[in-house]
C-alpha cells in the first residue's frame, strides 16, 4: 500500500466546541499522521478560492460565511492509503448516516456543520495542500 498525504480542514462548528484535540485523537487512533497542522481564521477569498467548485450553487454564499465566521483547523495528514482512509473516518456528510465511530457520527451537528472536510482524491489533496501550506511548513 501507497504513503499518501491528505488535506483535513477541522471546520468552524468543531473548533468553536473545543473539538480539535478530540478529532485528533480519532484520526490517529486510525493510523494517520498529522503532519502539519495550523489553527488561522480563513479570509473570505481563501474560502471562495477552497470552495470554487461550488460558486453555482445556491448554498456557495452560506458556506463561504460559514467557513470565515471562526477559527477553521488545516491539516496534512498521512499513512497509507490516506485519503480513503480518511474519508471513512469523516463518515457520511449527513452525521445520521455515519457509522458509529466516525467524526461525524460523533462530533458533527448537521449535515451544513459536520466537523470536518477531506480531500476526495490524491490530486484533489495536493491542490488544497498548496492552498494552505508551503512545503518548508510540512515536518511530520
Amino acid at each position: 500500500m501507497a504513503i499518501q498525504q491528505t488535506f483535513s480542514i477541522i471546520k468552524p462548528d468543531a473548533t468553536s466546541r473545543n473539538l480539535t484535540g478530540a478529532i485528533n485523537k480519532v484520526i490517529e487512533e486510525r493510523g494517520l499522521r498529522i503532519v502539519a497542522q495550523r489553527r488561522i481564521l480563513m479570509t473570505r477569498a481563501q474560502a471562495e478560492r477552497f470552495y470554487s467548485i461550488h460558486s453555482d450553487r445556491p448554498f456557495f454564499g452560506v458556506l463561504v460565511d460559514f467557513m470565515t465566521s471562526a477559527p477553521v483547523v488545516v491539516q496534512i495528514l498521512e499513512g497509507e492509503n490516506a485519503v480513503d482512509v480518511y474519508r471513512t473516518v469523516m463518515g457520511a456528510t449527513n452525521p445520521e448516516e455515519a457509522a458509529e465511530g466516525t467524526i461525524r457520527k460523533l462530533f458533527a451537528e448537521s449535515i451544513g456543520k459536520n466537523s470536518v472536510h477531506g480531500s476526495d482524491s490524491e490530486e484533489n489533496a495536493a491542490l488544497e495542500i498548496g492552498q494552505f501550506f508551503s512545503e518548508s511548513e510540512i515536518v511530520g
